[in-house]
């Protein structure tokens, strides 16, 4: 049977392991405008996932979230990161091992995708504090490979990779963001880019502004026993709009 934990107890207003909070810069890059100048770039091919809701016919047995279904797999756990203030979901990690990805889902225009537009806009975010982003060619078409300045348990400087991917459904947007050794590491991020490929998406009819925050819910079965959950580089809390890194908040595990 697959174990799937979901949830471990902390505060939104307790901060990340020391990644700054990105912020965008005051002026536009023009190396980064021509590098990251993506009109050409097509619509990734969501043959094998992720699917929207209206896609799917088959008697798969997944987490519902609200706006996100997820399959569970062997040793993937679930947390889920909330907002005190506003009692609700922000968005969904699935861990594997010391590895996970963030999984957040957003409105987007009917006919035209978002996905060429934010990552430029994450990577001049990064690069304006001191970061590295870069363009590459991924399992789930064109992604930013970054590393991010931020300190260690030891106060030291140090530099977190990840992986930002994206991907443009109709009417919406799934963002995934791969951190750990996952995010250098191939072989490591294939198991959970298959969990990215699991996910379906559920766009309410509800009329939305492109990049606002699909609702998440807690699944019916999970439990609020505090639990402890695997480390993860930490990443600052942006609004929905900026679809930026964030820092993480409450969370709640639950084990099926």
């Amino acid at each position: 049977d697959s174990t799937v934990g979901i949830f471990s107890r902390g505060r939104r207003d307790e901060p990340g392991e020391d990644i700054d909070e990105l912020e965008e810069s005051d002026a536009p890059d023009d190396d980064l405008d021509d590098a990251f100048d993506d009109e050409d770039e097509e619509l990734f091919n969501r043959t094998r996932g992720p699917f929207d809701v209206d896609e799917i016919d088959d008697e798969i047995v997944r987490i519902d979230l609200g706006s996100l279904r997820i399959t569970p797999v062997e040793g993937m756990q679930l947390r889920l990161e909330l907002d005190q203030e506003q009692q609700s979901v922000v968005s969904v990690h699935a861990m594997l091992g010391e590895s996970g990805v963030q999984l957040q889902a957003f409105a987007a225009p009917r006919t035209l995708g978002v996905w060429p537009d934010i990552r430029t806009e994450i990577a001049d975010s990064i690069t304006s504090q001191g970061g590295t982003a870069e363009v590459v060619d991924g399992p789930l078409g064109r992604e930013l490979a970054a590393t991010i300045p931020g300190r260690g348990p030891d106060g030291r400087a140090q530099t977190n990779p990840v992986r930002f991917m994206g991907v443009d459904g109709p009417r919406w947007f799934l963002r995934a963001v791969i951190s750990g050794p996952a995010a250098t590491d191939d072989d490591q991020a294939a198991a959970l880019v298959d969990i990215v490929r699991s996910v379906v998406v559920v766009r309410d009819d509800e009329a939305r502004p492109p990049r606002e925050a699909l609702p998440l819910q807690v699944p019916e079965a999970a439990s609020t026993t505090p639990a402890e959950a695997p480390a993860e580089p930490e990443m600052p809390q942006r609004s929905a709009d900026d679809l930026r890194p964030f820092e993480r908040g409450p969370e709640i595990t639950e084990v099926r």
